[in-house]
């Protein structure tokens, strides 16, 4: 199959990135029918409070993390897509305080739409961002399917006692958010062919960023808890922090980091299906949105494709936050908020 017949990525896709993820509410649906797994003592983080990764103690002084991430094309170059979804599925081992160690590469592709080159080109992709963030590709399995998907099983190592879990923030803590909103406004902009060069190098210089504070961070004393930002949005990700920790978050919308060639093309009408559905599912967590418009909401609720990391610490520790992610190239983070007492819930000003 000669290259330039083939169809963009994009176009064997149905959705992209971590715009593909099942809706909040519906998967906690789906969830909640099945059994509650048995506790384990050497299990200390399993999926009871929607963690970033599964953490197991193996000795006193080391606990093996693990996740896996795997989505289909959020842009139609082949080896970026390869570079982004690997930067991704790393994301959850670093939100966890961990130092990746190798990873597995889940592989599916429309073997006759996509020549060997193309899907070499991903693999390859994925290969230079697990390689950068030391977990090499170990091996993996592969399967024909009818969309592309590619991703990996990501495992890290951490000490038992400096695991970064999402349910650990403490009243009075401030947020601070590592990367800026607009990677799914990005991606359907991409899709309708209305992306300028300058929003695709945004975009991905963004989500092949590897969310590399993560480890050091569990070094600052006052840092008590950490997620990412990806396919549920920033509001999505902050109620699952607020639920695990039982306690609630206000947020000043003008804080919040955002590309502004994405706002610009969320203005023009451009967004993604995902942010809706977000919003459907968390604006129950909302006790209040003091006047909120419609692209605001959008945005709050915009899938992330291997979004920053979202901090819970102390007043007193924000400014080493912040110094640390400069240090890791994470520019525009930014405190957008603070924890208080609950019921869990979310006030955006």
């Amino acid at each position: 199959m000669k290259k330039e017949l083939e169809p963009r990525l994009t176009s064997l896709a149905h959705g992209g990135g971590c715009g593909c993820k099942i809706a909040p509410d519906l998967l906690q649906k789906i969830l909640g029918e099945l059994p509650v797994a048995p506790k384990h003592r050497e299990l200390l983080v399993d999926a009871s409070t929607s963690d970033d990764a599964a953490v197991y103690q193996i000795s006193d002084d080391t606990a093996i993390v693990a996740t896996t991430d795997f989505f289909m094309p959020i842009v139609d170059d082949p080896y970026d897509f390869g570079r982004i979804a690997a930067t991704n599925a790393l994301s959850d081992v670093l939100a966890m305080g961990a130092r990746p160690i190798f990873s597995l590469a889940l592989v599916g592709m429309p073997i006759g739409q996509l020549s060997v080159e193309t899907i070499s080109q991903i693999l390859a992709g994925g290969r230079t961002a697990s390689e950068a963030a030391g977990a090499p590709i170990a091996g993996g399995h592969s399967i024909d399917s009818v969309e592309p998907i590619y991703g990996l099983v990501a495992l890290g190592v951490a000490h038992p006692d400096k695991v970064l879990r999402n349910s650990s923030a403490q009243v009075g803590d401030v947020l601070v958010l590592g990367k800026p909103l607009g990677v799914g406004i990005f991606s359907a902009a991409l899709k309708k062919e209305l992306l300028g060069e300058d929003g695709y190098a945004e975009m991905v210089a963004s989500t092949t960023l590897l969310n590399t504070p993560g480890p050091e961070l569990v070094d600052i004393p006052g840092v008590h808890a950490m997620t990412d930002v990806t396919g549920f949005g920033l509001l999505g990700h902050l109620s699952e922090m607020c639920r695990a920790a039982d306690l609630s978050a206000q947020i000043h919308f003008d804080h919040v980091p955002v590309f502004e060639t994405a706002r610009g093309l969320l203005t023009s009408g451009v967004k993604t299906g995902a942010s809706g559905r977000n919003w459907k599912s968390v604006e129950p967590m909302l006790s209040s949105t003091h006047g909120l418009n419609e692209n605001q909401r959008d945005l709050l609720t915009d899938p992330q494709t291997s979004g920053g990391l979202l901090v819970s610490c102390t007043e007193e520790d924000a400014e080493g936050v912040l110094t640390t992610f400069g240090k890791h190239g994470h520019s525009n983070a930014s405190v957008i908020g603070r924890m208080a007492n609950g019921p869990a819930g979310i006030i955006v000003v």
